[in-house]
């Protein structure tokens, strides 16, 4: 059994009202995949990478909850996928310890992989994070 997982992280504008989701799929190998848990979480003021890294930190911290030992990761970023999978450097200050994280989170796994896949591949993820934003920002309006 393995475990798949989608992120997403974002905010409105950048730096701006963030959230993040992630939605857990446990597959058995066979083709047969069931919906195990999702996570959406407003997380503050921050950029989208900074929420795409913290998306990722959260998923990670749940998988190893769960007890899975091969973790499949799919985001909608190019740039954390290919920074975690060692194509880019990490130039961003503010994402060093946040790789960090991911980086050391991923030795509770015997296998860990990152995948980029397009938005439209994406969406429950993305409906989390901006479902989290929304009930907070409305939530700070009834105030």
């Amino acid at each position: 059994m393995k475990l798949l997982i989608n992120t997403d992280g974002g905010a409105r504008g950048n730096p701006g009202p963030a959230g993040i989701g992630a939605v857990f799929y446990s597959d058995d190998g066979q083709g047969n995949q069931a919906k195990v848990g999702e996570i959406k979480e407003f997380i503050g003021e921050s950029t989208n990478n900074f929420a795409e890294y913290t998306a990722l930190i959260m998923a990670l911290e749940h998988a190893a909850e769960l007890g899975y030992k091969k973790i499949q990761c799919f985001l909608d970023s190019e740039l954390v996928v290919r920074q975690l999978n060692g194509q880019y450097k990490v130039r961003q200050e503010s994402l060093k310890p946040l790789a960090s994280k991911v980086l050391a989170l991923t030795n509770k796994f015997e296998n860990v992989s990152f995948s980029h896949v397009p938005r439209e591949k994406n969406q429950e993820a993305d409906k989390l994070v901006n479902v989290a934003i929304d009930q907070a920002l409305k939530a700070k309006d009834q105030v």
